[in-house]
């Protein structure tokens, strides 16, 4: 009793410190979302999924100070991309540095600009696939998104737009605390490429849902930005229709806390989902990938590749599932999580699970933890490569099942690229 009395407390204080948003197409969703909240409260450490990632600095009234990132002289993350780039600033979009939205194959709102509107396509997803992402789990930081969002951007995709769209976020307020919320339909047969890079904010809290209809496929590439002392919670919900493709990878680097959540739902026959990820840690770093897979329909392929590569005491986790549902025949589920611990400071805390309800079906997982392969070190200097060249060589060989699943060969050089600065910048 006491225990919900304190999370109940925090969550009160939590809106204390907002403006709650009144009006719109979206404000059934947001009431729903707020009751949703009260009767779950705040996460806190003793909730089965927060154990190993302690949501206070996420959950208290105001956000922690974090420092402003200066990156020198380092090129833009997709600075050499041709892309339609919306920029948000501490979580308030810069229509100056931003491009025009206008874009054949697709229609780009905001949330910010279209919510007093008593009509929008985006009601039928806004808070939808976030509260089916809350069975059997729940997600109170997603919930308490979909409650207080002011912005985001709304983006229906009914074709193959000629270039990506970048959403750039970028952290100027020591204290800034940003909440965002997209939504993303992709009709049938269409095709998009999404980017995203920056730190957003001191904290952030991000929820995408994304409704990918028969034969379309969604194409997602992160990289969060490079600020030691930032927090970041992010979820993406989504549903994947017949035929269609889902493909997600994110590149993280510092940060005192960043916890990336991704729900996926395959309902219809013959779905493709992929979520990966590489992290990369050195001191003060927490990082933690909780992921869900439904299998829901016969024929679908899932995979989960997660590397994590940490130093001085820095610490990673991985939760993932897979949960194929009765009738979900010929499954294919595949799940990895794996560590490269530097040095003995660091760890690494994996809770893979599988949940299987039908007969017919593969699925594995595999979670392993240890050290460079001292083996292949003395190989590679026994070629004359020095000590620490040998070493990156080893990093960025542990870390390309994950790199691999960028489909664009210019996107994964360039994140290899930024993962060989990172090590030469720390000493590997």
């Amino acid at each position: 009793m006491a225990l919900a009395h304190a999370k109940q407390q925090a969550l009160e204080d939590r809106l204390s410190a907002l403006d709650l948003p009144q009006g719109g197409w979206a404000q059934s969703a947001r009431v729903d979302a707020l009751a949703r909240l009260r009767a779950m409260g705040l996460p806190g450490k003793r909730d089965e999924y927060w154990r190993y990632t302690d949501p206070a600095s996420l959950t208290q009234a105001e956000a922690p100070r974090a420092a402003i990132f200066d990156a020198g002289d380092e090129a833009e993350v997709f600075g050499g991309i041709d892309r339609l780039k919306l920029v948000f600033v501490d979580g308030v979009f810069d229509a100056a540095a931003s491009d025009d939205l206008a874009l054949a194959g697709i229609e780009i709102d905001r949330l910010a600009t279209t919510d007093r509107t008593d009509i929008h396509w985006a009601q039928a997803l806004y808070g939808v696939l976030e509260t089916r992402g809350q069975t059997p789990v729940a997600r109170p930081l997603a919930a308490l998104n979909t409650a207080t969002a002011t912005d985001g951007v709304l983006i229906r995709v009914t074709g193959k737009p000629a270039k990506p769209v970048s959403l750039i976020y970028l952290h100027a307020d020591e204290t800034s605390d940003a909440t965002l919320h997209h939504c993303i339909k992709v009709e049938a047969g269409a095709e998009i490429t999404l980017l995203e890079n920056g730190p957003a904010a001191a904290r952030f809290n991000q929820v995408m849902e994304v409704e990918i209809a028969d034969g379309a496929r969604f194409h997602h590439i992160r990289s969060q930005g490079r600020d030691h002392e930032r927090r970041a919670v992010t979820h993406i919900f989504a549903r994947l229709g017949a035929e269609s493709a889902f493909k997600s990878f994110t590149l993280t680097a510092n940060g005192v806390l960043t916890r990336n959540e991704a729900v996926l739902e395959l309902t219809g026959d013959d779905a493709m989902a992929h979520v990966a990820g590489a992290a990369v840690g050195d001191g003060q770093f927490l990082h933690d990938d909780t992921v869900f897979v439904t299998h829901a329909a016969e024929r679908c392929e899932s995979r989960q590749v997660f590397k994590k590569v940490l130093k001085n005491g820095a610490v990673g986790v991985f939760q993932g599932k897979i949960l194929v549902k009765a009738g979900a025949q010929k499954t294919d589920g595949y799940q990895i999580s794996q560590s490269l611990l530097l040095d003995e400071d660091s760890q690494f805390l994996a809770k893979p699970e599988l949940e299987i309800y039908a007969d017919d079906v593969k699925c594995s997982h595999g979670s392993t933890s240890g050290a460079i392969d001292e083996t292949a070190l003395y190989y590679l200097r026994s070629r004359g490569v020095p000590l620490k060249a040998a070493q990156s060589l080893l990093v960025l060989a542990f870390l390309a099942e994950a790199i691999a699943e960028i489909e664009d060969d210019g996107i994964a050089e360039d994140i290899r690229a930024r993962l060989e600065g990172w090590l030469a910048r720390h000493g590997q």
